[in-house]
């Protein structure tokens, strides 16, 4: 039997469509493996309607709306058994909000659809793997937003998904928020407060969760000593991920009842319609969704 992925367009006015193809149509792709593309012109039920124009570069409602068509269709395939895992070509989160949708992006959308509470967000690339315990709030609203439990709750997530990796008691670095991580209060009382008590929460579960570690030194660290990182906001742990790994990251949904995988980069508009893109970490991405749908192990070894 196949391993079906479904794969959706993403803004069809970037750089997803083509990674996408460009994916799909590189070699050394398992025989047992069906690659479903979902968007405009795709066959029967997995055809999206799209009414134009295709204006490469330019961000458009319409461009976002077919993008969220195609994956409610993803989704809806996962859960009703036509597909065994989805890939997500990038979105323009300006795009849906010009459209009137109010997601801040394919993670909440998807949580959302699946009824899934629990939820986070690891991107992953040449052995670095990053957990956010906040993910798109602008960086004002970060340190409000940062609680025990969601802290507690990323460290939770990661060390579930480091199993089905098949590394066991695995070492989780944990990220301070503020410069030296707090520096023993006198830069801030976020990590008193609410990182150390996840941690020691975390610790109860025999989870080997370590820190909180000042965020300019966990990274330079991370590959010895950590098999994955709980950052506290999006650009405190993407920059080095997206840094180590520009052209292999791969964005891993933690917590839902499906498989859900994306390329590590956004709708790169200044080249779209070019034919230049690096399909790379759209293949990664492809690679990790069959791994998991397939039950391996050592996906990202």
């Amino acid at each position: 039997m196949s391993i079906r992925i479904g794969i959706t367009c993403g803004d069809v006015n970037g750089i997803g469509p083509e990674t996408a193809l460009k994916a799909v149509a590189s070699s050394g792709w398992k025989t047992d493996v069906e690659f479903i593309l979902i968007g405009p012109s795709a066959e029967g039920s997995w055809n999206i309607p799209f009414s134009g124009p295709l204006l490469p570069g330019e961000i458009t409602a319409e461009a976002s709306k077919t993008a969220v068509a195609a994956i409610e269709r993803a989704v809806r395939g996962c859960l009703d058994g036509e597909l065994d895992a989805m890939v997500t070509a990038p979105i323009c989160k300006e795009g849906l909000k010009l459209a009137g949708i109010n997601y801040p992006g394919h993670t909440e959308m998807i949580a959302e659809l699946t009824g899934t509470k629990r939820y986070g967000m690891m991107l992953m690339g040449k052995g670095l793997r990053v957990t956010l315990a906040t993910r798109h709030l602008p960086l004002r609203e970060v340190a409000d937003a940062l609680t025990q439990d969601n802290v507690l709750e990323a460290i939770e997530l990661t060390d579930e998904a480091l199993k089905k990796f098949g590394i066991k008691s695995g070492r989780i670095g944990v990220c301070g928020l503020n410069p030296h991580a707090g520096d023993g209060g006198a830069l801030g009382d976020e990590e008193q407060t609410i990182i150390v008590p996840a941690i020691e929460a975390a610790r109860t579960q025999g989870i080997n969760a370590i820190g909180p570690v000042p965020a300019d030194v966990i990274f330079f660290q991370c590959l010895e000593n950590y098999d994955a990182i709980v950052a506290m906001y999006h650009d405190q742990g993407l920059g080095p991920l997206k840094m180590h790994a520009f052209d292999c990251g791969v964005n891993l949904t933690l917590g839902l009842p499906i498989i859900r995988t994306s390329p590590d980069h956004g709708t790169a508009f200044n080249i779209a319609g070019q034919g230049i893109a690096n399909p790379g970490s759209m293949i990664a991405a492809i690679e990790t969704a069959i791994a998991l749908a397939d039950g391996e192990h050592g996906v990202m070894e």
